[in-house]
């Protein structure tokens, strides 16, 4: 099913209940990751996001996110980028004490072990990361594709419902 085939009319989206159900799921996750990427100016945390690359960065900015996004594939090695993290954000997002990343890398192999590794360097250094994003995306946007850039086609039904779960929260 591609990206046609998914109209939104009247704040309801097309097709079954449940991809409803999944698009508000991942909505909501999405909404509650943006407060924290917010800068602080705008009453966010200023936390960045950390994507693979330049389409993810872009599909994310399709999505509604206005902070820090930060990308992995930069021509480093994996031991500069997470001493990188470790000298730029620190152990604690110093705005709301919670962890100063928030990693999104694709939810398909590939993706599995990038941040597996990212996570597993970040924590030896006593950094913890924020994963509730990309657990609440593997479950609810497996159908729609499995790579943070497969979203874009669908940023305009996602971004409605992220803006109604960003009033509510």
């Amino acid at each position: 099913m591609g990206a046609s085939d998914w109209i939104q009319d009247k704040g309801k989206i097309s097709g079954s209940p449940d991809r409803e159900v999944r698009f508000n799921l991942a909505a909501r996750a999405f909404a509650e990751s943006q407060i924290r990427n917010r800068n602080p100016s705008d009453g966010g945390a200023g936390c960045p996001i950390v994507v693979e690359g330049k389409r993810d960065r872009e599909a994310l900015m399709a999505l509604g996110f206005q902070g820090p996004i930060e990308l992995i594939n930069r021509g480093w090695d994996r031991s500069r980028l997470v001493a990188y993290f470790y000298d730029t954000y620190g152990t604690r997002n110093t705005i709301d004490g919670g962890p100063p990343l928030i990693l999104l890398m694709d939810w398909d192999r590939t993706g599995g072990r990038i941040q597996n590794s990212l996570r597993e360097r970040l924590n030896s250094l006593d950094v913890p990361i924020d994963e509730s994003l990309r657990n609440v995306l593997l479950k609810s946007m497996k159908p729609e594709g499995k790579t943070v850039e497969a979203l874009a086609p669908f940023a305009n039904v996602l971004r409605s419902l992220i803006d109604i779960h960003l009033d509510s929260l």
